[in-house]
């Protein structure tokens, strides 16, 4: 799924500051090398990371998004281990039902629909 259409599936859906927490919080887990995604998987997500992170959440703001997009960068050891810091915290904070009902949502909302076509196709 290309930027364009995680673009559009976001235009699409009404999402809400809890959704755009959980998508901050999938992203710490994949620069902290936790998430459990297929790799394709993790590319979706950090595209829909991208699409929803100049919405407002309600638990993780601005200094979220920074310490991502400076890990993006380039993280040496203090901020890899910010990044489980924050990480660690964030998963504490979103209850694992928040979680598991917002990655139900956008497989059931066809987020990662067509992927395993697309991905043989490669």
């Amino acid at each position: 799924m290309s930027a364009a259409q995680v673009g559009e599936w976001v235009a699409t859906h009404a999402l809400s500051p809890s959704d755009v927490d959980c998508a901050t919080t999938v992203m710490l887990k994949i620069l902290d090398g936790k998430c459990k995604m297929s790799e394709l998987d993790k590319v979706v997500m950090a595209v829909l990371y991208d699409a929803l992170k100049d919405r407002p959440g309600l638990r993780f703001g601005a200094d979220y998004h920074a310490l991502i997009a400076g890990a993006r960068a380039q993280a040496d050891e203090a901020l890899k281990n910010l990044i489980y810091e924050k990480r660690v915290l964030a998963e504490t904070e979103l209850s694992r039902p928040v979680m598991k009902a917002f990655k139900a949502m956008i497989r059931a909302e066809g987020l990662f629909a067509g992927m395993a076509v697309e991905e043989d196709a490669e």
